[in-house]
């Protein structure tokens, strides 16, 4: 068996040992997705040895190594295996072409030469125009002012106004501000904060969605409803949960960064 055969064997192993790792830890392929922020169809192409499906070169060999690691494989074997399918875009042409210098003709040198030219009228032009306006602002300054009736009038304004007695001003009362709204009876309160972004989803006893979101990295969200609440929590071990001010130890509930579990 040639090299070039041995290598896409490997190759096509890779997505095998990727759908059966996800397999043995109970995970589907819209928890990856959602775990990873991949779309599903990446995912499944990854799982199917598709990898020309993926975008190209250290893309897509990125993409195989995030998922290795989510299921706790040996991520720089997998990504060694499927390297031969995923060609790596050579870079060196691009970069010699832009270090290839830009011809300047006759003509270019003439034309830079009037527009630095024109360029240096008109700031001249504006210079001028700047400073003619300053040296007649200043000029009207010197020649300001204060008529004599003006100025007579001013004493008399202030002592009218310091016979002029003030109102009596009483304080205003003290507005007690009102109590918080009781909770409904039965409900129950959950208090998260997260240390790293967590994707959260949250059901109530009727099964409704309270909350499913990606929460990010120093939030803290309240929810409150009726238990029982079914709860799903990623990267799970960066998140403190208390329930009615208890604190909630996440750890006996997480399976692959997940935590799965309900609050009675």
């Amino acid at each position: 068996m040639t090299d070039s055969a041995d290598a896409a064997d490997a190759a096509a192993g890779v997505g095998d040992e990727l759908a059966r790792a996800r397999a043995a830890l109970g995970l589907s392929i819209a928890d990856i997705a959602q775990q990873l922020k991949f779309a599903a169809r990446q995912i499944e192409a990854m799982e199917q040895n598709r990898f020309e499906d993926l975008p190209s070169g250290t893309f897509a060999r990125g993409m195989v190594r995030s998922y290795a690691r989510l299921l706790k494989l040996d991520a720089e074997q997998v990504v060694g295996r499927m390297a031969a399918r995923v060609a790596v875009p050579d870079n060196a042409a691009a970069v010699a072409s832009t270090r290839r210098p830009i011809p300047i003709t006759d003509s270019d040198r003439r034309g830079n030469l009037i527009y630095a030219a024109l360029s240096l009228a008109i700031l001249g032009g504006i210079a001028a125009v700047v400073f003619e306006w300053q040296r007649e602002r200043s000029s009207a300054a010197r020649l300001s002012f204060v008529p004599a009736a003006k100025a007579t009038l001013e004493p008399q304004r202030t002592a009218v106004a310091s016979a002029v007695a003030l109102p009596n001003l009483s304080p205003l009362p003290l507005v007690e501000s009102a109590p918080p709204p009781a909770r409904p009876a039965g409900t129950r309160l959950i208090v998260m904060k997260f240390e790293r972004a967590s994707w959260v989803e949250i059901r109530g006893h009727d099964g409704k969605t309270l909350l499913s979101r990606l929460n990010a990295a120093g939030a803290e969200t309240t929810v409150e409803g009726k238990p029982p609440f079914s709860l799903i929590i990623g990267n799970a071990q960066h998140v403190r949960l208390s329930y009615e001010d208890r604190q909630i130890d996440l750890a006996p509930h997480v399976k692959v960064e997940v935590a799965r579990f309900t609050l009675e």
